[in-house]
Parts: C-alpha cells; sequence; structure tokens
C-alpha cells in the first residue's frame, strides 16, 4: 500500500457544525483496519449542551475503506440512536449504506440489556417466572400431542408412513448392539456382587433368582430406557431442532401440516412399539450375562442356572417390566420432540436441544421408575 494511503486517525474524520441542528460528519482519506480507525466515541462531546437534531455524512473524501468503516458508521448510528439524533445516509458510498441498513435491521444481541437479578427475592421471583413459563409449555405440548393422537384414532393424522418404518427401524434393529452390550454388562455385574456375598453363605444358586428379579423388574427396562434416551432421544430433538433452525418446521405449517402429526407421531407410536421388543431382549442378554458368571465363577451348569431363574421370575414381573418400558418409551419421544421443538436459532442450540432431551428423558425415567416401585410395591407386584 502506498504510503499517502497511511492516515492517522486524525486525518481520516473531520466535523463540521453547519448550524445549531445539523451536524456533518466527513469521512477521507483510507479507512485500513491496520492503520486504526477514530473512536465513534470522539463524537459524544458534540453531544453535550446543545445537541444536533441530525446527522450527515460527506464521503467525497474517501478514497478506500474497509470493514473499519462500516464498524465506526455502525457504532455512530447506535450512538445517534441513543441520543434519538436522526442520521442521514445519503453522504455514504451506496455499498456501505447497503450494509449500514441491513446492520440495522438485524441488531446485534444486547447481553447486557437483562440485568442480572441481585436480591433473593429477585432470584425467587425468577425462578418462578421460569417454572411457570416451563410448565405451561409443557402442558401446551402434551394438548397438541392429544390432538394428533385423537386423529390418528380417527384416521386423519397426517404422516408417510415411510417415515414411521423408518424410525422403527432406527430405534429398533439399529438399537440392538448398545442394547446388548449394556445389558450383557449389567448382567454379569449384577451376578458377581450377588456372587461375592452368596457365596459366603453357600447360596450361590441364588444368583440367578438374584440376576432374573433384578433384571425382569427393573434393570432391564431401565437401562433401556437409559440407553434409548441418550441414543434416539438426543437424535429426535437435534433432527427437530435442525428442522426449526433450517425453518422447515414453518414450512409445515405453511402447507398446512402439522409437525405434531408429521413428526412427533411416528417417533411416539415407534417408541411404544420398540421400547418393549427391546426389553424383551435386553432382559435376556441380561440374565445371560448372569449365566457367564454363574458357570464360569460358581461352577453352575446353564440347565440348572436357567431353571432356577425360571422358578423366581413370574409373569405378572415380566409384564410388569415391560409395561414400564412403554411408559419410558413414551417419555423419551415426549422429551426428545420437546426440547427440539423449543431449540434456538443457531447451529449451537441444536447441539443444547439434544443435551437437554437426553437429561430430561433420563430424569423422566428415574423419576417413573420411582413412582411405578411404590405402586408396584402398593399392588403387590
Amino acid at each position: 500500500m502506498a504510503a499517502s494511503d497511511r492516515n492517522s486517525p486524525t486525518e481520516l474524520l473531520s466535523i463540521e457544525r453547519r448550524d445549531r441542528d445539523l451536524l456533518v460528519v466527513r469521512l477521507q482519506g483510507s479507512w485500513h483496519l491496520k492503520h486504526g480507525m477514530p473512536s465513534a466515541d470522539a463524537l459524544q462531546s458534540q453531544f453535550a449542551g446543545q445537541a444536533p437534531n441530525k446527522i450527515a455524512f460527506d464521503a467525497s473524501g474517501l478514497s478506500h475503506w474497509d470493514s473499519s468503516l462500516v464498524s465506526f458508521i455502525t457504532k455512530l448510528v447506535e450512538l445517534c440512536h441513543d441520543h434519538q439524533i436522526a442520521t442521514d445516509l445519503i453522504g455514504l458510498p451506496p455499498g456501505l449504506q447497503r450494509i449500514v441498513k441491513l446492520a440495522e435491521t438485524v441488531p446485534e444481541t444486547n447481553a447486557r440489556s437483562a440485568p442480572k437479578p441481585e436480591t433473593l427475592i429477585e432470584r425467587v421471583g425468577l425462578w418462578w417466572i421460569e417454572l411457570k413459563q416451563a410448565i405451561n409449555q409443557h402442558l401446551i405440548f402434551l394438548g397438541e400431542i392429544a390432538i394428533a393422537f385423537a386423529k390418528l384414532a380417527r384416521g386423519t393424522a397426517r404422516y408417510r408412513k415411510s417415515d414411521l418404518m423408518d424410525v422403527i427401524q432406527q430405534s429398533g434393529a439399529n438399537a440392538l448392539g448398545i442394547v446388548t452390550l449394556i445389558t450383557f454388562l449389567v448382567g454379569i455385574i449384577l451376578a458377581f456382587m450377588g456372587a461375592v456375598q452368596l457365596q459366603q453363605f453357600g447360596a450361590s444358586i441364588y444368583v440367578a433368582d438374584l440376576v432374573g428379579i433384578g433384571v425382569i423388574r427393573e434393570m432391564g427396562a431401565m437401562m433401556t430406557g437409559i440407553i434409548m434416551a441418550g441414543r434416539t432421544g438426543a437424535a429426535f430433538a437435534a433432527e427437530i431442532g435442525t428442522m426449526k433452525v433450517t425453518n422447515e418446521l414453518d414450512a409445515f405449517s405453511t402447507m398446512g401440516i402439522s409437525p405434531m402429526e408429521f413428526l412427533v407421531l411416528p417417533r411416539m407410536i415407534a417408541l411404544v412399539l420398540m421400547m418393549p421388543l427391546l426389553c424383551l431382549y435386553a432382559d435376556f442378554v441380561g440374565i445371560l450375562g448372569g449365566a457367564s458368571i454363574g458357570y464360569t465363577m460358581l461352577g453352575l451348569s446353564f440347565t440348572t442356572y436357567f431353571r432356577e431363574t425360571l422358578h423366581a421370575i413370574t409373569m405378572t414381573q415380566l409384564i410388569g417390566g415391560l409395561s414400564k418400558s412403554v411408559v419410558y418409551g413414551m417419555l423419551i419421544a415426549y422429551a426428545g420432540c420437546l426440547r427440539g421443538f423449543q431449540c434456538g436459532d443457531s447451529s449451537s442450540a441444536v447441539g443444547d436441544a439434544a443435551t437437554d432431551a437426553v437429561v430430561t428423558g433420563i430424569v423422566a425415567i428415574v423419576i417413573a421408575c420411582g413412582i411405578f416401585a411404590v405402586l408396584f410395591n402398593v399392588l403387590r407386584i
């Protein structure tokens, strides 16, 4: 760059007051970031006392410019807005005018606009408001799901059967690998912990009872639910959240298609159908994991181990575990779809939605498991 283009900040800007109501900002020379630029705060002194009603620009002496000039003009316009002073951009280059107008159309988010609460009462009040808003969002979402299922019962729900089959495959067959690994290890852990204690009393055979009842009643359904919350619930939230970021959800509404019917129904139906099957498979794999410990560590034959397991468990316990899995599937699909619809408008918000879906799903499963434990105890199941 030529030496003549390297203007100092004082040579780039001059201010002329034409009369009491008009202030002219004259831009000249070459504006480049690496050479420094004037600060828009330098005009603050011009607003003291008798502030002008209008600011105009004269860029006739401007030779070259880059984003430094854009930043200066944008900050100057914001400063004028704060002081309720009109700005006339006619004297600026046409390209710079368009950029400044675009910046005014999409203003930068000011994180300082929402001050942090200082007192305990303010924090409690804000927490209560957020809790009320969250409850309202849940109730609205539940109502929309109920309407969608009512349309499904009448046969008027609009969704593609091919999408349902795809979600069934993703939530069912594609999840067998991770379910096999985790539940087999859970069965091994339960059997090993039980064997260490029961061997002291010569009751090693009751390891089969411990593993069988624990897996059938609780661990099979719970571990399957946790796996699906981290795998499928997060996927639901990410898919729907991405659709929201790319305005696909708005496109559905524009075309008269309910996103609840087209997106949520297939996912909830798929998980409700697949979770009992995955739970049943997880029960078998968990018992098989316990049998491997019984065979290798306790010297029990597989025939003896499975006979004792069948003697310990009942059909009521099996149905109870499968019924839990159905509820867990509904909770996972609900959490994933809800967080997807609540996703923000940025790419980072998609990751946040997926994380929130996993946390919400797992917490809901644990709470539901506690409720089932109390309920089954009252019913003597």
